[in-house]
């Protein structure tokens, strides 16, 4: 029986096993017919994002960025829930399990939205599954494959489990069976606050926020709209940001000192929130920061932030970070953590 970790975040969906790591961009699209699939220049072995499921076709990620005329992408949590997360989960897994494979599946939900949302996750994904995937020349992949159990924690303490776990789902680091820790876990559209004292979940200082990073990169957005006449999608920005420019119509948008600006108002606002929330608990040894948007926070959190660590110095994406603690907290909790 194989463990799985899957992070269905609104920027991107993450998956691994351990051994094969696969991320895209939380966009389905209408599948459209592509005249020329030829490759010019054929590359490495890509997954498949072109989905055949309860009697339509998708594209997802990336695929449906570049081909679909009609996107579908949504910051809305209920919709999320509903419309997105069962077929961006089963394109993940699609390109990683295999047929007729049973698996357990560890996945998270921010804090915010845990209660309300865990049974309707759990539901969307559990039991078995049968879809196509279609490959360029028109072939169909049929997929086959059950999940037998599915294990929902708060989003956050993936982050947690992860420095605290080892791959084999054993601790290699006791420091947090003692002291108390605050994690700010900044994803796409949310940023998560909890508190784990001695590993146990502090209800008190765990929070949701719609402070995420797609809220600095709505105010970049506005201003290229500005500049530009041209509205930029929130989805495309991340890796323009990241360079620091962008290219709109042969123009090319320097972004370095807006971005520095609304990343600083940003940052500013989470960690008033983490002293708002945690004014009680001033005995917080030190706090995590984690999640796809502290990448690009990190230097303004830790300036504001004596006692912040981020996780950079593990030497993983760090958008991966929560969903390789998924997957070292299923080894602990199923058999492979115990053989």
């Amino acid at each position: 029986m194989a463990v799985v970790g899957i992070d269905i975040g609104f920027g991107f969906t993450k998956v691994t096993d351990g051994s094969k790591d696969i991320i895209f961009k939380s966009i389905l699209g209408e599948a459209a017919e592509i005249q020329f699939q030829d490759e010019l220049f054929p590359r490495k072995k890509q997954e498949f994002m072109h989905i055949r499921i309860d009697g339509r076709d998708y594209f997802a990620g990336e695929l449906a960025e570049r081909q679909s005329n009609v996107r579908l992408f949504t910051l809305d949590q209920s919709q999320f829930i509903t419309q997105f997360a069962r077929v961006l989960a089963l394109v993940a897994l699609g390109n990683l399990v295999n047929n007729y494979d049973m698996i357990n599946v560890i996945t998270g939900l921010p804090v915010g939205y845990y209660r309300q949302f865990k049974d309707a996750l759990a539901n969307g994904l559990l039991g078995e599954h049968k879809f196509s995937f279609v490959k360029s020349n028109g072939e169909t992949i049929e997929k086959i494959f059950t999940i037998s159990k599915i294990r929902i924690i708060p989003q956050p303490y993936g982050s947690l489990l992860n420095l605290f776990l080892g791959d084999d789902g054993k601790p290699i680091n006791s420091e947090f069976l003692k002291q108390k820790v605050g994690i700010i876990d900044i994803g796409f559209r949310t940023t998560d606050y909890v508190i784990s004292d001695k590993l146990q979940y502090c209800e008190r200082g765990s929070k949701t926020t719609d402070n995420g990073i797609a809220k600095a990169f709505s105010v970049v957005a506005n201003k290229l709209r500005e500049k530009s006449g041209v509205n930029i999608e929130l989805f495309k920005l991340y890796d323009a940001l990241v360079k620091g420019s962008i290219k709109i119509r042969g123009k090319e948008y320097d972004l370095n000192n807006i971005k520095e600006q609304v990343y600083h108002q940003l940052a500013t606002q989470i960690v008033a929130d983490a002293e708002r929330f945690w004014i009680d608990d001033w005995d917080i040894d030190f706090v995590v920061i984690s999640g796809g948007g502290s990448v690009l926070l990190e230097k303004h959190l830790t300036s504001l932030m004596p006692n912040a660590r981020s996780v950079f110095s593990q030497g993983i994406d760090v958008r991966f970070f929560n969903v390789k603690g998924y997957l070292k907290y299923g080894k602990s909790v199923w058999f492979e953590a115990k053989g």
